[in-house]
């Protein structure tokens, strides 16, 4: 088997730079108590203004009294670790997330789906690059050996167990993934390096260092598996974003949106399913939390069209207090089934399938201003037809020319009519409903070019009645 770890060497640092609009704004990670405030991470502006981390907060403000700070929120890393593991499950359906800080999966059974490793490893480093996480990828037998190399550098690859002793024992002792009590051990008596440790005596080390010693010198061995246990994708799709100010316009929302829908569109890909439905959640401080509801006809996972819509939805909603957070929960997550498209599309590049166009302007002009329109069983023109049908397009009503545009009741017409192109069609109904009609139809031809559905009146409303006009 072959396993491949992803290692995130600034994972809290990047969790939080993928959601801020301005990357080039010195900014640090907090922790510690009120009283002790201390540096946990800072970004590369941060550090050529000379903060550090472990650097208080006191001396910080003291080199540059200006700079933007984030609370260390350990279950916010944790959610983080989640997303990416739904997105790996896109990738091997045994992804774990035993170690800290990065990712493991088995990948040997999945090469002949994504191509040989060097495409794989590139797939890979290029999805985490859009989901702005920095990235370090190594591929080994077995998952404890993958992270070790993980430490020691990027793009590592050890293909089989003879070349795995070799490659492992010129590494540093540090490097290892040991304790540090049980690295500072071994560099007192002068062990660094794991050729060094292998050299001496099971025995010696078994009584001079704990179990877990061997164990895990084993497991980097390949010589003792780790159990582990792989990761289960949830049910339902749930993200929030504290925002660093009060927001009182829905266009400064629009950045976090789209950090939402982008990782909803990552989290679906993975589990091969679409949005039909997902609700966001505006949090203010003391007004009730604002829930713009986002309904789809069909499901979705295009991340540019899950912003489009949820922001078709979001615009038009009055903020009625500062925003604190938005959030975004997705429990409608049916199975996607994508477009089939033709070898050679002769669709102009500019140009939107009818699904896609249908939600734009649903999201533009609301639910109510877009239906869909079917037949029913009635000849009488008016009753031949019904809004939010099943099908998503006008069936054919009969063998009969019918009009693009049908008028809701009859109007006279006053143009001259040039000559009658068919006809008549005899419609006699509504006998049982109180609703008897008797008309002849014709297909006019009239003297301003409009071709026209028309029949003619009773003696006491005379002339030609409009039922329709043709394209």
């Amino acid at each position: 088997m072959r396993w491949a770890c992803i290692y995130f060497p600034q994972f809290a640092l990047d969790g939080v730079l993928r959601n801020c609009p301005d990357p080039d704004e010195p900014l640090v990670l907090l922790y510690g108590p009120i009283q002790r405030r201390v540096i946990k991470a800072a970004n590369p502006p941060a550090l050529a203004l000379g903060l550090r981390p472990e650097m208080t907060f006191t001396a910080a403000q003291t080199i540059c009294p200006q700079f933007a700070t984030v609370e260390y929120d350990e279950a916010a890393l944790q959610r983080q670790h989640q997303l990416l593991a739904a997105w790996a499950y896109g990738f091997s359906s045994q992804v774990s997330l035993h170690f800290p800080d990065a990712l493991v999966f088995e990948v040997q059974s999945s090469l002949p789906l994504f191509g040989p490793w060097p495409r794989f490893e590139a797939r890979l480093r290029q999805e985490l690059t859009a989901l702005g996480f920095g990235h370090r990828i190594t591929l080994a037998p077995n998952p404890v050996a993958a992270r070790v190399l993980a430490n020691a550098g990027d793009s590592l690859t050890v293909r089989d167990d003879a070349g795995l002793a070799a490659a492992m024992r010129t590494l540093p002792v540090a490097l290892l993934g040991l304790d540090p009590d049980i690295v500072q051990a071994l560099s007192r008596m002068g062990l660094r390096q794991l050729d060094q440790v292998l050299a001496l005596p099971r025995a010696h080390l078994a009584r001079r260092f704990p179990v877990s010693l061997l164990n895990h010198l084993d497991q980097v061995l390949g010589s003792k598996i780790l159990p582990l246990e792989f990761f289960l994708p949830p049910t339902t799709f749930q993200l929030r974003i504290e925002l660093n100010f009060e927001v009182e316009s829905t266009q400064a929302l629009l950045f976090p949106l789209r950090r939402l829908t982008s990782d909803l569109a990552t989290y679906l890909a993975g589990r091969d399913m679409g949005a039909q439905r997902f609700t966001l959640r505006l949090e203010h401080r003391n007004a009730p939390t604002t829930e713009v509801v986002v309904g789809l006809l069909a499901p979705e996972r295009d991340p540019a069209l899950l912003f489009e819509f949820a922001r078709g939805r979001l615009e038009p909603t009055q903020v009625v207090e500062p925003v604190l957070a938005i959030g975004l929960i997705a429990d409608e997550l049916p199975s996607f089934v994508p477009e089939h498209r033709g070898l050679f599309d002769e669709r102009p590049q500019q140009t939107v399938s009818w699904e896609q166009l249908r939600e734009r302007l649903r999201a533009r002009l609301g639910d109510e201003a877009v239906c869909t329109i079917g037949a029913q069983g009635d000849h009488r023109p008016e009753r031949a037809w019904r809004k939010d049908a099943p099908s998503l397009a006008l069936q054919a009503l009969g063998r009969n020319r019918r009009p693009g545009w049908l008028l809701s009741e009859p109007e006279p017409l006053h143009t001259t009519v040039l000559r009658v192109l068919s006809g008549p069609e005899r419609i006699e109904s509504g006998w049982w409903d109180g609703k008897d009609t008797r008309r002849d139809y014709y297909v006019l031809e009239l003297a301003d070019g409009r071709t026209a559905w028309a029949y003619q009146g009773k003696p006491e409303a005379s002339g030609w009645w409009v039922q329709g006009w043709f394209a």
